[in-house]
């Protein structure tokens, strides 16, 4: 393999990854039902402890709430990647509802926007989940 084009990477202190979290919005969460997998990107909160994800459903789908039910321990995951530069922060955890009442204003700040897909809005609904991870570990280009 010496021709491979490869950049190397080194693991993120734990300040980068806090910072890294703290100004990202999106990433991609995993889900698991016996040996079903599903996976989801979706926006995100993290306040240095927790991160709370945005999940959406459209009229009767409830396919990523029937996978939230089943999964023990979740993975998301959070990237950049461009040629020059790149990090990822993967995360696992127990994810469940987030039971508190949030107001409109609070989640228009904790989240960006959401995309519509050709739906109605009146067809979408929030459901908001708490992952409070067990692990954390972050990797980013190296400078050399």
């Amino acid at each position: 393999m010496e021709h491979v084009e490869y950049v190397y990477t080194s693991g993120m202190t734990e300040s980068d990854v806090d910072a890294r979290l703290r100004t990202g919005e999106h990433g991609v969460l995993g889900l698991a039902d016996g040996d079903d997998a599903y996976a989801v990107p979706l926006s995100y909160h993290y306040d240095g402890d927790r991160f709370l994800l945005r999940v959406s459903a459209h009229g009767d789908d409830g396919e990523k709430g029937r996978f939230v039910e089943t999964t023990d321990t979740a993975t998301f995951v959070c990237y950049e990647s461009s040629t020059e530069e790149s990090w990822s922060v993967h995360a696992r955890g127990p994810i469940r509802k987030y039971e508190r009442d949030v107001d409109e204003a609070t989640l228009n700040e904790w989240f960006q926007p959401f995309r519509l897909f050709d739906e109605a809005v009146e067809a979408v609904e929030f459901t908001l989940y708490e992952l409070r991870p067990e692990t954390v570990i972050g990797r980013a280009t190296a400078d050399r």
